[in-house]
């Protein structure tokens, strides 16, 4: 029998052979999988350890400010068949559904949409970005694994001084788990739902190798919009030297059939409206790729990664429904060193990154309806650019005691985004063979190639205060900063040639008391430079919002219950005037769309033994208008849910969920545009039954 270092040695080289018949983009993540694979070869002469995990938020941020953690055994218990119903657990944070696997994100926000809406937030694994700086989807959510994660951690408020770009309103971090033993998992439930997921972890030799996998499907609750996905997650650890290293691959695969929103006001009340799709021939295809490795000895941390993306969907929300085909392939290193210096204690450190990314607009077929849009939305190539982009920051976060039980805090990152844009297609605003559009131009406008560079400062500065050992406060100033990305700068509209953007900037003052069990916190934020589209269809970058919120989460243990309770009230205004696209007017003093006052999530929890389990859920969104004028508002809803379990065997567990239990009739997300109400339903009541095997 051949031993464990020479089946994976054998993998590896397998995998090198394979990848000569792939592209150049995939060759590079290629060899970085075998310098993952390295240390099984290297390191056979030194027993593995503890096995290392990634550094939580909390280790790289500090304790002081808002981190909220859900455990991978509380995930393996929500089952999630989208990631909203994991993050509304969490205070001042709403995920609203789309279709399928599509969200919007908001922390501590609205619900942004449109220019300036992609890469308010930072999605990480294992503490690395998914995605380039500048380079994102406001879908990213759905490219980690996050069924199966070893615990998904928000950080609300900005977090750009140690994480960067992006980070404005706050980030979230996937971690990767380290499974242990053999599990496989089988579940169906309503409209064709079906999943199986599978985890294996142990020891090979001197080696710990783990895999998480899943796939799922549905046929959708409305008319053509049933999705297949798919995840995997492999790790390695092992020790080489004084060295510990972590090494990581994840892929995701999304073919999902996509529905647009129903017409009118409360269509989601509607039995036949809700179920409908006006676009049937909708779809989304997206497929990601990240390999990470990560090196720690002492206070010293070394992580490199590659990353790959690529994703094509219909645009039916655009008349004419043009097709968008986007890709990137990035990479990079970040290093940290901790140190101590007298009363001082900390670490310094620098993040280099570069991405080599595309974008494809194509309309295959005239554009119906008036005049106007038919003129002005011709078939044919709307965009085809490159864009190239390197980012370096370099940072420190500091502590220092003052006195005992009170510590002062404090960060600084300085971080510089460079843009190489080539269009590859004709300047201006013509049509395909060169010929103008009536009605003063097409509404496609290509900038000629250009260079765009950003840098960016910011910073954070607190207290914290011990109260004995079972409480303690802080106060924390902190700044954040999103540099324009490529399609608000390269992606423009009639009449406009250059997009002259800065970087989006927040101010946030934050007072938060912790116990053992429960947290409280206050904030306050200013944005400036908030990009949106104007009256004349351009990105402009003059825009203000103000924020006021109050949060709170705690738990309770009343012999064999438990209860849970996530509540924020905020308001968030516009801070300035405007005509706005779409008609629309923004006057200053008015509330944002799509940012509710009220966010409730509570649990109930009964365990008797150790054999089975009951949870009930509550989950609220509060009433919110759905237009920048305030003009049409949407009620909210309040939404129960119920999960449970049962231990038949050691090796067998049965489980169940109702998802809307009350089968209430409401909408995952509402909007108002066009003069028109328009509303993505949510899904009735719904039942999913399956077992878990322990191997």
């Amino acid at each position: 029998m051949r031993s464990g270092d020479e089946v994976i040695n054998g993998l590896v080289f397998r995998f090198l052979a394979i990848s000569r018949y792939l592209g150049s983009e995939l060759r590079w993540l290629a060899k970085l999988v075998l310098l993952a694979a390295a240390p099984a070869t290297l390191s056979a002469a030194y027993p593995i350890g503890e096995i290392i995990v990634t550094r939580t938020l909390d280790e790289r941020l500090g304790s002081t400010g808002s981190v909220s953690r859900i455990d991978g055994d509380v995930l393996a218990e929500i089952r999630h068949n989208h990631i909203h119903e994991a993050l509304s657990r969490v205070p001042s944070v709403w995920v609203t559904r789309g279709s399928g696997q599509e969200h919007l994100t908001a922390i501590r926000s609205a619900v942004f949409t449109g220019p300036g809406a992609c890469g308010k937030f930072l999605y990480l694994e294992d503490g690395l970005p998914i995605r380039p700086t500048g380079y994102c989807n406001i879908n990213n959510l759905f490219e980690v694994n996050g069924e199966q994660a070893g615990s998904i951690e928000v950080w609300r408020g900005p977090s750009s001084a140690v994480l960067g770009g992006n980070a404005l309103h706050g980030a979230v971090n996937v971690l990767t788990a380290n499974p242990e033993g053999a599990s496989l998992s089988l579940e169906g439930g309503a409209y064709g739902y079906y999943q199986a997921r599978t985890s294996l972890g142990g020891r090979i030799g001197r080696h710990y190798v783990g895999l998480s996998a899943l796939g799922s499907r549905t046929d959708g609750y409305r008319d053509a919009t049933g999705y297949d996905q798919q995840k995997l997650s492999l790790v390695h650890a092992a020790n080489l030297g004084t060295w510990q290293v972590r090494n990581t691959l994840n892929a995701t695969n999304l073919n999902q059939k996509t529905g647009g929103y129903v017409q009118g006001f409360e269509a989601y009340e509607d039995r036949n409206l809700r179920r409908s799709n006006s676009n049937p021939g909708a779809y989304r295809d997206a497929w990601s790729l990240r390999a990470a490795s990560h090196w720690q000895r002492e206070q010293t941390r070394i992580s490199a990664y590659m990353r790959r993306s690529h994703m094509k969907f219909l645009q039916h929300f655009l008349p004419g429904q043009p097709i968008e085909t986007n890709e990137q392939t990035s990479g990079g290193a970040l290093i940290r060193q901790g140190f101590e210096a007298g009363t001082w204690a900390g670490q310094f450190g620098v993040q280099v990154e570069v991405m080599r990314g595309s974008l494809l607009e194509i309309q295959d077929q005239p554009t119906d309806g008036s005049a106007f849009l038919m003129a002005t939305r011709p078939a044919g190539r709307h965009y085809d650019y490159d864009v190239d982009s390197i980012m370096a920051a370099g940072f420190y976060d500091l502590s220092r005691p003052l006195t005992a039980g009170l510590r002062l805090l404090h960060s600084l990152r300085l971080e510089r985004l460079d843009y190489d844009y080539e269009n590859r297609h004709l300047t201006g605003n013509s049509r395909d063979d060169g010929t103008a559009c009536d009605f003063g131009g097409c509404l496609y406008t290509r900038p000629a190639s250009r260079e765009d560079r950003f840098t960016e400062v910011a910073g954070r500065l607190g207290i914290e205060r011990d109260f004995g050992a079972r409480y303690s406060g802080y106060l924390m100033l902190g700044t954040g900063f999103r540099p324009p990305q490529a399609t608000e700068l390269y992606r423009l509209q009639q009449g406009q040639t250059v997009a002259d953007l800065d970087s989006e900037r927040l101010l946030s003052a934050e007072v938060g008391f912790r116990a053992r069990t429960w947290s409280l916190s206050a904030f306050s934020e200013w944005t400036r430079d908030f990009i949106f589209r104007d009256a004349n269809g351009f990105n402009i970058s003059d825009g203000k919002t103000k924020s006021l919120g109050l949060e709170f989460s705690g738990d309770w243990y009343l012999g064999d219950h438990a209860l849970s309770l996530a509540v924020s009230y905020a308001v968030h205004k516009y801070d300035f005037s405007r005509d706005a696209a779409r008609g629309e007017r923004i006057e200053n003093g008015n509330m944002m769309d799509s940012a509710p006052r009220w966010l409730t999530n509570a649990r109930w929890r009964y365990q008797p033994n150790e054999r089975w389990y009951s949870e009930f859920e509550l989950n609220q969104v509060g009433e919110h208008y759905i237009n920048a004028a305030n003009t049409a508002k949407y009620d909210g809803h309040v939404v129960l849910n119920w999960r449970g379990g049962y231990r038949l065997t050691d090796h067998v567990n049965l489980f169940a969920r109702v998802i809307n239990l009350l089968d209430k009739r409401y909408a995952d997300r509402a909007d108002y545009a066009f003069g028109a109400y328009r509303y993505f339903p949510a899904m009735p009541v719904q039942g999913y039954v399956g077992l878990n095997l322990a191997l």
